[in-house]
């Protein structure tokens, strides 16, 4: 899209609202996450709502502000993690060509698939977060001096809590590999999101160029996910940096999945009366359970499919959401 004084205008603003969102979260708490994550729609409304320029001149702006005033390696860590995937799936999100390139009817444009805007999401998460591990040189030292503050704390904290060498380790072993899955889960759900969050506000301003996605119908991860699920699965059992991005693998697909198979539950439910119940009891059962998340994972896995939605050219009198199955 053409570089305009505009696009500039709003590039700048929504990167300084980023840019403050991000500096506001301080240190790590649910706060913080909520506030992390916020910082991302500025971003996306304004690749959205404008333009791809704006919404890339956003992230350099909110980076570049933090940079300054917080540290360089934050400035990195915001930028890798969070500025420039959200650029990155607004760009995507715009991408439009004729539907008659892939067969589809005349007059009408075919958008970038929410399947492949969800796969390219797993892997920029995937890509920032082993950026930003490279760069604090996270492994077994770092994770062991975390452990140990923490265990150290909960100790002070509850006098019967005295864990001895062995436990430590243990410990740190544990949260060694766990982080990183938990972490390229955790940001591919929060990212989504606030993706689908920021695509609802800007329809509601009347600003949006993209149709509005049946996401319960067209919200599948491809088969080529599973592919790269399964090597990350793999790496994660070699010991070392390998298995340390494998694990940020797994983590990121993982929740790419799942997400697939919420999607899926919702599709096949529309309609039914037990509908409320289903969903309802679906989420609070994952809430206080945790485990049915490997049921949604599984659905996830087992249902894939790459839905391309199609939209008029001309001034519609609502949205054109057929789509093609591949």
């Amino acid at each position: 899209m053409n570089f305009t004084s505009s696009s500039l205008m709003i590039g700048v603003l929504a990167g300084a609202a980023a840019a403050l969102l991000s500096i506001s979260a301080g240190e790590p708490t649910a706060l913080s996450i909520v506030l992390f994550a916020a910082a991302t729609l500025p971003i996306l409304i304004a690749s959205l709502g404008w333009t791809n320029t704006a919404g890339f001149v956003a992230a350099a702006i909110a980076g570049g502000i933090v940079s300054v005033m917080l540290s360089p390696s934050a400035g990195l860590v915001f930028t890798a993690t969070t500025l420039a995937p959200a650029a990155w799936i607004g760009h995507l999100a715009n991408l439009s060509r004729p539907a008659e390139e892939i067969g589809g009817p005349k007059n009408a444009l075919a958008w970038y698939p929410l399947s492949d805007i969800l796969l390219q999401l797993c892997l920029l998460v995937i890509a920032g977060l082993v950026v930003v591990g490279y760069s604090m040189g996270y492994g077994p030292a770092m994770i062991g001096e975390i452990v140990n503050q923490f265990l150290d704390i909960m100790a002070q904290q509850s006098p019967d809590f005295q864990p001895d060498a062995a436990e430590r380790q243990a410990y740190a072993s544990f949260f060694l590999t766990a982080l990183p899955i938990v972490q390229g889960a955790l940001w591919v759900m929060i990212l989504f999101g606030s993706f689908y969050l920021a695509h609802a506000i800007v329809r509601m301003s009347g600003r949006q160029r993209r149709p509005k996605d049946d996401v319960p119908a067209s919200l599948r991860m491809s088969r080529t996910s599973l592919y790269l699920f399964a090597v990350g699965l793999i790496m994660s059992f070699f010991g070392g940096g390998i298995a340390l991005i494998g694990a940020v693998i797994a983590g990121a697909f993982a929740a790419g999945f799942t997400l697939a198979g919420f999607a899926v539950m919702h599709h096949r439910t529309r309609g039914k009366t037990f509908r409320p119940f289903v969903l309802w009891g679906a989420y609070l059962a994952v809430v206080l359970f945790t485990l049915p998340l490997v049921f949604f994972l599984l659905t996830g896995m087992i249902e894939t499919a790459r839905a391309v939605p199609v939209s008029r050219t001309g001034p519609p009198s609502g949205p054109d959401n057929a789509n093609d199955n591949d």
